[in-house]
């Protein structure tokens, strides 16, 4: 079982309240999402495993269980092409959970016209290989978003 958690402090506020069908419609896989908190923050890795796919506004982590998670920095935010984010890491690099992989600014975001909302999402899942879903409530990078068996 993968225990994933959150990247980012924020709001808990589910992938039906994502601000865009793909991922309110958990098409790209279930999961959840955080309102950040408004400030410059580092997005930390929500699993351990080896970055498969990094870009400034989104990556993905696979766990040793062949578990892909993205974690996607705001809505529509590849159309600021890069700019506000700074890679911390390489595409290919073991990170531990809780390494800092993207530092960011989330009121920047907001402040481009963008939603600073984060998707956290299981790819290639079912919704039911998931429990424990946190949907809501305040949460700190670290704490436990949801389980997936």
């Amino acid at each position: 079982m993968t225990t994933v958690t959150s990247p980012l402090a924020g709001r808990a506020i589910g992938l039906a309240a994502v601000p865009d069908p793909v991922f309110a419609g958990a098409m790209v896989g279930p999961g959840t999402a955080i309102d950040p908190a408004r400030e410059p923050s580092e997005a930390v890795s929500p699993v351990a495993g080896v970055i498969v796919s990094l870009h400034p506004h989104a990556f993905v982590v696979v766990d040793d269980e062949g578990h892909g998670v993205l974690t996607h920095l705001g809505i529509d935010t590849v159309q600021l092409n890069g700019e506000g984010f700074e890679l911390l890491v390489s595409k290919g690099d073991t990170v531990t959970r809780g390494q800092a992989v993207v530092r960011w600014n989330p009121a920047a975001v907001e402040e481009a016209g963008k939603s600073p909302v984060c998707p956290v999402v299981a790819l290639e899942a079912t919704a039911d290989a998931l429990s424990g879903l946190r949907e809501s409530g305040d949460v700190k990078a670290g704490d436990s978003l949801f389980s997936w068996n």
